[in-house]
């Protein structure tokens, strides 16, 4: 009687332990399918942002700097388009002069409206400072200014004072013209100059596409 007792035990006892064994493959089986899926979906390529103003300067041969200090306010800034659809995430500025409310502004080039209009606190002077902002949203191969309106800049030319042949590629940003305004107002700069930039005003941009 003992015997049969015993036996049933085990045979319990290994039914039990083939619905565990069987348990187990059955989520090792759904965690690897599980995994094997994530893995044949495709992920989401992030590009490095980029600042294109640098690259612009050098590519404009524009290596000579004169500060400009307390002389006159303009709006004043680079026409560009992206080779690619992005965004600008960030705004970077430096001056030779202080200036706490220092109008930062992006603009349609083609309709001349705001798109975007950014304060930025110019604490210290010959220190490059950078505003994180909401994303902006760029199209492929439209036409964008940004502008700032102050009365201090760094002058960029040539050693020659010669032009830069436009348009000037850097990174994935291509630019058109540089414009000023003389004003103190939020307006749309109509004049166009070759031979120098008044800066230095970017950004940073990150393709999306």
């Amino acid at each position: 009687m003992k015997h049969l007792e015993v036996f049933s035990t085990l045979r319990s006892l290994s039914r039990k332990s083939l619905c565990i064994a069987m348990a187990l493959n059955s989520v090792f089986l759904i965690t690897s399918c599980s995994k094997n899926d994530d893995e044949s979906i495709p992920q989401p390529i992030v590009y490095a942002e980029e600042n294109p103003l640098a690259k612009y300067q050098e590519n404009a041969g524009f290596t000579m700097t004169t500060n400009f200090i307390n002389s006159g306010n303009y709006e004043f800034g680079l026409v560009f388009s992206p080779n690619v659809k992005g965004k600008i995430n960030a705004i970077t500025l430096r001056l030779p002069d202080v200036n706490p409310d220092l109008k930062v502004t992006i603009w349609d080039y083609t309709a001349k409206t705001v798109l975007r209009t950014e304060m930025v606190n110019v604490s210290a002077s010959n220190t490059l400072f950078t505003k994180v902002i909401a994303e902006l949203a760029l199209e492929k191969d439209k036409k964008y200014v940004i502008t700032m309106n102050s009365n201090d800049w760094y002058k960029k030319t040539r050693p020659d004072n010669g032009n830069a042949v436009y348009p000037i590629t850097a990174g994935n940003i291509k630019f058109l013209e540089y414009r000023w305004l003389s004003t103190s107002s939020q307006i749309f700069p109509t004049n166009i100059s070759f031979n120098y930039n008044g800066g230095d005003l970017s950004f940073n941009f990150q393709q999306v596409d």
